[in-house]
């Protein structure tokens, strides 16, 4: 099991740039596939952007791909996203969810494990 916690969501303009976050507890990170989403009032949960196990292999959601990286530093136990050229669209709250497959999958029921979130605001 692994516990997540995200961090660095807050409130920024159009145009700027954010890193959020993702630290793991427990055992075995690198032994998941980690994955962001994102949910805005009134909508679905979206897929954002995962990585593989080891890092070397990524996905996009289509709203985000050329603006945002994901990345993962599995001796700090901890994936990231940097979020850049935000836009007013990008509101909405982040979530960081764990995935025992063995690849990439961007459907949100497909995660066993899940943060709590961070609200991402972008003002334009």
């Amino acid at each position: 099991q692994v516990h997540l916690v995200e961090s660095g969501g807050g409130l920024v303009q159009a145009g700027d740039s954010l890193r959020l976050s993702c630290a793991a507890s427990g055992r075995s990170f690198s032994s998941y596939v980690m994955g962001w989403f994102r949910q805005a009032p009134g909508k679905e949960r979206e897929f954002v952007a995962a990585v593989s196990r080891s890092g070397d292999s990524t996905r996009y959601g289509d709203s985000v791909k050329g603006r945002f990286t994901i990345s993962r530093d599995n001796a700090k136990n901890t994936v990231y996203l940097q979020m850049n050229s935000l836009k007013p669209e990008d509101t909405a709250v982040y979530y960081c969810a764990g995935d025992l497959r063995l690849t990439i999958v961007t459907s949100a029921a497909s995660y066993d494990y899940w943060g709590q979130g961070t609200q991402v605001t972008v003002s334009s």
